[in-house]
């Protein structure tokens, strides 16, 4: 159905713009003036516009914690016994990010109309993924709508924990590494080439060390820097165009989990996602057929993907789902076995949420060894570099000092 934009007055004089949904342009008018809002203007929003207001939204990137206060307070409100409609007005009110606040309250005014709550927030992919429209259906269709919201929060801030920490982790040698960087470039394109061009005026020989860091310098600071960043970017662009393909993502999936160190960190949170989010949705009352469907769009990894997608075949062909999960080589044996057991006795929700527990403890200690590996091994490199450095900034200026040209 055809998405409209909107210019319009309310009966108190205010204006408003926002988006609608309608069959045509005079259907549209029609739902505002039942709202008793009167459309200045009206205009169709095609798909392209809406694209591109989507790249956008991405990457600009939606605030997480926003979200999640949204689902919280949501699930407070209407498990207090107060009516969609009036909980989505108050979270209008109350929410001060302007694009938010026009998403709640379009959503809001279809409800009023009569549309699904699930349909509206469909329209909002920017901010609403597959899981929460998924879960909100089911809470929908059940009259269970404040359950089915506090369900999505708490599985929400526990996956945006379990990311933060990994993220966390990465913020100090991520910091180091900049740092080195910077300062190897002020010492290789400023320091040496100065010093360099003193030394070799005055007629004597530079050493090769610090010949080779001045030739570095140079490039640095002419033309050449411009070739090689042309060079990097168009490999760069090759190689995200490759990973879009299936092909591509793959093989990026597959050399990822193979990656010493950071291999098993990645293997434990695609599981303990996948674990979680499936856990998730069986115990909001989702069948299983579809819940592996939905996890399977949501997993981001192909080899995961790829196993999701053939358990589902296997349970719509009434056969088990564990044999292609450790076919897959993401998941171990032994957790396999677990999600098996889990199938036969009827409790594979219990078991998922069992499994994800172990691997998000797990993975906190995995991200402790890391941190506690990488981060002397980034500062000894770092050490070097510098030292390499100075060392040809100074060897030439001792040499001279002490008449060793």
């Amino acid at each position: 159905m055809p998405r409209y934009h909107y210019t319009a007055i309310a009966t108190d004089g205010k204006k408003s713009k926002g988006a609608i949904t309608a069959e045509t342009s005079y259907s549209a008018r029609k739902q505002l003036r039942v709202r008793g809002i009167h459309a200045t203007s009206i205009s169709e929003i095609n798909a392209r516009a809406g694209a591109g207001v989507s790249v956008f939204a991405f990457l600009k990137m939606r605030n997480k914690n926003q979200l999640i206060d949204f689902t919280k307070q949501m699930s407070t409100l209407l498990n207090s016994g107060i009516k969609l409609t009036e909980a989505l007005m108050v979270m209008t009110q109350q929410t001060s990010d302007l694009r938010f606040k026009s998403a709640i309250s379009d959503i809001r005014d279809r409800v009023v109309t009569g549309e699904s709550f699930t349909d509206a927030l469909r329209d909002y992919g920017d901010y609403f993924d597959i899981i929460y429209i998924s879960m909100m259906h089911v809470g929908e269709a059940t009259g269970a709508l404040g359950t089915s919201f506090a369900t999505v929060a708490g599985f929400m801030a526990k996956r945006q924990k379990v990311e933060s920490k990994v993220v966390t982790a990465m913020v100090y040698p991520l910091f180091l590494i900049f740092f080195c960087l910077i300062a190897v470039l002020v010492l290789t394109a400023f320091a040496i080439p100065k010093i360099g061009e003193q030394i070799i005026s005055s007629g004597q020989e530079l050493p090769w060390i610090t010949n080779q860091l001045m030739s570095l310098g140079y490039i640095l600071t002419s033309w050449w820097l411009l070739l090689v960043l042309a060079i990097i970017v168009f490999i760069i662009f090759c190689l995200r165009k490759f990973l879009k393909t299936d092909r591509g993502s793959y093989l990026r999936d597959k050399f990822l989990l193979s990656v010493p160190l950071f291999g098993p960190l990645i293997k434990q949170r695609v599981v303990a996602r996948f674990s979680s989010t499936l856990s998730t949705l069986l115990g909001s009352g989702l069948p299983m057929a579809e819940s592996l469907r939905i996890v399977a769009d949501v997993t981001g990894n192909s080899l995961m993907k790829k196993a999701i997608i053939q358990s589902r075949e296997r349970i719509l062909a009434g056969a088990d789902i564990s044999t292609p999960l450790r076919d897959s080589g993401v998941i171990d044996p032994a957790i396999a076995h677990m999600v098996m057991v889990g199938e036969k006795s009827g409790e594979l929700e219990t078991m998922l949420k069992n499994i994800s527990d172990d691997l998000e403890a797990s993975t906190d200690v995995v991200i402790e060894r890391l941190s506690a590996a990488v981060e002397p091994l980034i500062i000894v490199i770092m050490a070097v570099i510098i030292g390499v450095i100075a060392y040809a900034t100074l060897l030439p200026i001792l040499k001279i000092s002490s008449g060793g040209f």
